[in-house]
């Protein structure tokens, strides 16, 4: 184990944030473990914690937001990655609006895009949604410059891990 652990330790991966809204609820919370995963079709796979709010408002939300952030958005990724939605309306001065199916779209983002929810995959103490991209926006984001893990390394999970 002490192997595969070292070669996590290694990866530098952009963060995001995903939001979902679902009966009446949204949510949204800081993720790392995200990736495409399908040139044509477009898909993209994003793991949510069974142990976050999120989550339970993604289980059956048919659609999610995808926000990449800047270095300069740390207080917003402290935001979404450690507050809890439980006890904390994340979305309470911050400017948003509601994408397809209600789903919030941060505003200020440097690139973002809400995708429908094609399939749930349990991978562990992580669920994977994978997402067909319905609407979005990249013509802020320039590459290279996207908040990172080694960036948000400061700060705690508004819920443990595991």
């Amino acid at each position: 184990m002490a192997q595969a652990e070292d070669f996590a330790d290694l990866l530098d991966y952009p963060m995001y944030i995903v939001t979902a809204a679902s009966g009446g609820n949204r949510s949204g919370c800081l993720v790392g473990f995200a990736s495409q995963c399908s040139i044509s079709p477009e898909r993209y796979m994003v793991w949510l914690s069974k142990a976050n709010r999120t989550y339970r408002v993604a289980r059956s939300a048919s659609f999610l937001g995808v926000h990449l952030l800047t270095p300069d958005q740390h207080g917003l990724a402290r935001l979404f990655g450690e507050k809890t939605g439980d006890t904390t309306d994340k979305f309470d001065g911050v400017p948003w609006h509601g994408g397809i199916g209600g789903t919030p779209v941060l505003a200020g983002v440097p690139a973002w895009f809400v995708g429908r929810v094609e399939r749930r995959t349990d991978g562990g103490d992580h669920v994977g949604f994978l997402l067909s991209p319905v609407d979005g926006d990249a013509r802020a984001a320039r590459r290279g410059a996207l908040l990172r893990l080694s960036d948000v390394l400061d700060l705690s999970p508004g819920h443990p891990a595991d």
